[in-house]
């Protein structure tokens, strides 16, 4: 049987071995990991080591500030497509990425496919739930900045929708 303990060691090992930003969390059991990415540049993973199963939470963005109803079904059409995770909402709304693995199941290899597989999932679901959540404040953002001859270098990602040419 795989102890609490051991499942703990593994998780701080494994992440310590890849190079991943880490530390303990503020509940027993948990480590809270920061993974790199591309378009989400951090995605901040709990990883909580419970008497029976791994849980992990991880942050995504904020509940929308338009198209909530095309926001959610966004979400669960992808919900459809994702194995072993699952998007989720908190009581304010906003999007995490939530999975859990049986300790027993808890591997170098389950543990990097759940790393790998919440890392893919924020980072790839970043940019369109912005355009559907978030476009009217990116364009007052960017519209704002280019007003001031401010950079736009963190929105050019969206350029092709925000560039009205005023």
């Amino acid at each position: 049987m795989t102890s609490r303990d051991e499942v703990e060691q593994l998780v701080l090992d494994h992440l310590a071995a890849a190079g991943i930003e880490h530390e303990r969390g503020g509940r027993p059991g948990e480590v809270v990991a920061t993974l790199p990415g591309e378009h989400k540049l951090r995605t901040t993973v709990s990883l909580l080591v419970g008497d029976h199963s791994l849980s992990a939470s991880a942050f995504v963005i904020r509940h929308p500030d338009e198209n909530a109803e095309q926001f959610s079904r966004w979400l669960l059409r992808r919900n459809a497509r994702l194995t072993g995770i699952a998007f989720a909402a908190d009581d304010a709304g906003d999007v995490y990425l939530v999975g859990r693995l049986p300790l027993v199941g808890v591997t170098e290899d389950t543990l990097d496919g759940l790393l790998g597989a919440l890392l893919d999932a924020a980072d790839s679901s970043f940019d369109p739930l912005l355009t559907i959540g978030f476009l009217s404040s990116m364009q007052r953002e960017w519209n704002w900045r280019v007003s001031r001859g401010e950079s736009t270098r963190n929105l050019e990602a969206f350029r092709h929708l925000l560039d009205t040419g005023r």
